[in-house]
């Protein structure tokens, strides 16, 4: 007779009679072992001790008597497992045997899991060399709600490129041109590193070329007039804030550093006796160590600054707490405050303020520029310069550096004063 849900319901673990009580009536114990409740064409339901009720279905293959598990009532229910039951008889009729079937399936299943695109995109970052730490948030902050929630659980392999440009085209549509081509291309990364780990033929964005809007070209703002320059001199020597921001502003010209580098400067790094500010590999964009001379004037700020942040590990501390670095919007929030907003003047400004004027005011020689700025200067040959490459030049070069900034802030306070000519050239 065919089950329904309330005699399912009903159905309790089963008993046996082990003796009478006192008053004669009889003890009953609940037994050790399930028992089986047949439906229909097959499947039964198993009730066991503990009151659990599983779904089977028995069948046969090759004269060989088999079980298939549907599932646990009532998260199946009986309709349900009639419906499972149908599903294997109909692959029974097609030779298929049921069990198999249900092995193989659950093994694809792991198996794309396992070379899903956000578990290889994972593994890809972890494998990675370093990166900086605002650049490692927003990888993660792109990969979270814009790549995964689309590409996360599918196989990296399974990937069209029309899938693919799909995801990329939800972030276009928000107006977030350049982040969508950077999408693209941390995907081509993902999608390479699968290939070279054997679990991925093709990677589908190669195909993807044109098909963004063009991402627009930006440029930091810089102010690279001698004459703007000197006022920008004059109102950072000005600036009243709290002593590490305002040591950090003044720094920052004579410098000129990644702005993140000079966040992050630590006291140890700094070397005293050669007056220079040792960087590691792991700190810079090229991830090559870097020299940096200090010149008197960065050396005074400097001592200045340690006598206040001198037992602490990171030169410019936050305020939030000295185990932190200066937040990324100190110095830029320092200019605003200036009256720099980012349309004229930016921290990574600096950088080709210093560019600019060293070479085409000063004429000091494009390779010493270049390999202040810690480009990827290389040889005839090629090869990279080391970190001590040119340094004696590149120590003139800096402190001439600084005295041209004074100059400058000297015809901007008086503009009858003219400054003389500051060339490197010989």
């Amino acid at each position: 007779m065919a089950l329904t849900d309330t005699k399912i319901k009903n159905l309790k673990p089963s008993i046996k009679p082990v003796g009478t009580s006192e008053d004669g009536k009889p003890v009953f114990q609940k037994t050790d072992k399930p028992y089986r409740v047949s439906d229909e064409k097959g499947l039964y339901l198993e009730v066991h001790p503990n009151g659990s009720k599983y779904w089977r279905m028995k069948y046969r293959v090759h004269g060989k008597e088999k079980r298939l598990a549907v599932g646990v009532y009532p998260d199946t229910s009986l309709a349900q497992a009639r419906d499972a039951r149908d599903v294997a008889r109909k692959q029974l009729a097609l030779g298929i045997d049921p069990s198999q079937h249900k092995k193989a399936t659950k093994a694809a299943k792991q198996d794309a899991a396992a070379n899903s695109f956000q578990v290889i995109a994972l593994e890809w970052m972890s494998k990675r060399g370093s990166m900086a730490k605002s650049s490692e948030t927003r990888l993660q902050s792109m990969l979270k709600k814009d790549l995964f929630p689309w590409l996360g659980s599918r196989p990296v392999n399974e990937i069209t490129p029309p899938e693919l440009l799909q995801s990329l085209r939800r972030i276009e549509s928000r107006g977030a041109v350049d982040t969508a081509h950077r999408a693209k291309q941390y995907c081509g990364q993902i999608f390479r590193y699968a290939i070279a780990t054997g679990r991925a033929d093709r990677d589908p964005s190669s195909d993807l070329k044109g098909a963004l809007q063009s991402a627009t070209t930006t440029h930091f703002a810089a102010i690279t007039d001698p004459r703007e320059a000197g006022k920008l001199m004059l109102v950072i020597d000005g600036f009243t804030g709290t002593p590490v921001v305002r040591a950090a502003l003044q720094l920052s010209p004579l410098l000129f550093c990644r702005p993140g580098e000079l966040r992050h400067m630590e006291w140890e790094e700094i070397n005293w006796q050669e007056q220079q500010w040792e960087l590691p590999a792991e700190k810079m964009k090229m991830k090559q160590p870097h020299i940096v001379p200090l010149s008197r004037q960065a050396v005074e700020i400097l001592e200045d600054l340690h006598r206040l942040t001198g037992s602490r590990r990171y030169v410019f501390p936050s305020a939030r707490g000295a185990s932190r670095p200066l937040s990324e919007n100190g110095v830029r929030a320092a200019l605003r405050t200036l009256g720099y907003e980012n349309g004229t003047m930016t921290p990574h400004g600096f950088r080709a303020m210093a560019r600019t004027l060293l070479d085409e005011v000063l004429g000091f020689r494009v390779e010493w520029i270049e390999h202040q700025l810690a480009h990827a200067v290389r040889d005839a040959n090629g090869r990279a310069y080391n970190r001590t490459t040119y340094l004696k030049q590149r120590r003139e070069m800096m402190q001439k550096w600084a005295d041209y900034l004074d100059r400058l802030k000297i015809e901007a306070s008086t503009p009858n004063v003219i400054a003389g000519n500051f060339s490197g050239r010989t």
